[in-house]
């Protein structure tokens, strides 16, 4: 029992500290006099963020057995891609293309739906990135989506009267609830705590649930052939810069991510029903 409380330390004390976090810079969003504080503190989180993957990405290739060569061929195979990706939803969300009536074209979804089924297939499918999944601890997967606690700002923006509740209040409960979820379901993994697995699979299940909810009441309230919601409180922040980042990179980031999550999740599922296979014959051979 003393052992299985002191296995809980890590995740109880990564819950409270992400959460006293949040809250303060929540608080700090509300009441710093000034308009901008939000739109900075979006902008400098979602830096952050991409410098984060970067790293990690050539954290976990140092892990596998490649040679350096290949180590640096990988990385900037990666890099300059995301980089990429990451530039141009900037540019498109800074010009306001994703403003209602801008563009003819659903632009958002397209932006959504198709780089995460195309970075799904090409990551799924590449041996190289699947030696750098398997040398990187499962984990971290998990622990690095904490950033989603970013997605507080729709709450923000709520509280402040610049979007309609409807979006806002579950988005961001949603985003919030995520990120403060990941370090403790990443600690619990790490521990190799019984059920860790099981608790990364409902991890998983609530991120993905609270991405898919967004998106579509992002769409239900914009101004558009969509709209369904908030007629007399419609939400632009789907639209405007730079919040509109957020949907338009973060989130297919963010699905990505949960695929790979769950992608490692299977595979340490079936190793672990092969082992027991094998002691099971091993017992009836002897």
């Amino acid at each position: 029992m003393l052992a299985s409380n002191n296995s809980m330390i890590g995740p109880v004390l990564a819950l409270g500290g992400t959460a006293v976090m949040t809250a303060i810079w929540l608080a700090a969003l509300v009441t710093v006099p000034g308009g901008k504080q939000s739109e900075v503190s979006v902008i400098v989180a979602l830096l952050a963020v991409h410098i984060a993957t970067l790293a990690g990405t050539w954290l976990g290739l140092s892990r596998t057995s490649l040679t350096v060569s290949q180590r640096r061929t990988t990385w900037l195979a990666i890099s300059i891609p995301l980089t990429l990706w990451h530039g141009a939803a900037w540019a498109i969300v800074a010009n306001g293309l994703l403003l209602p009536g801008a563009i003819p074209i659903p632009l958002l979804a397209l932006m959504i739906v198709v780089p995460t089924a195309v970075v799904v297939f090409l990551v799924t499918r590449s041996k190289r990135i699947g030696v750098l999944l398997d040398a990187m601890p499962m984990n971290w997967l998990v622990g690095f989506q904490v950033y989603r606690v970013i997605g507080g700002v729709f709450l923000i923006n709520w509280w402040l009267g610049n979007a309609p509740g409807i979006f806002a209040v579950p988005a961001g409960t949603g985003d919030v609830i995520t990120g403060l979820l990941a370090l403790p379901t990443a600690i619990m993994l790490a521990n190799g705590r019984p059920g860790s697995g099981r608790s990364a699979l409902v991890w998983n299940f609530i991120g993905i649930s609270d991405l898919v909810l967004a998106v579509m009441l992002g769409a239900l309230t914009s101004p558009g052939p969509l709209q369904h919601l908030a007629f007399d409180h419609p939400n632009l922040l789907t639209g405007s810069y730079p919040t509109a980042i957020i949907p338009a990179f973060t989130v297919p980031t963010s699905l990505v991510l949960h695929a790979l999550s769950l992608r490692q999740l299977r595979r340490r599922s079936r190793r672990t029903t092969a082992q027991a296979e094998g002691r099971v014959r091993l017992f009836q051979g002897s």
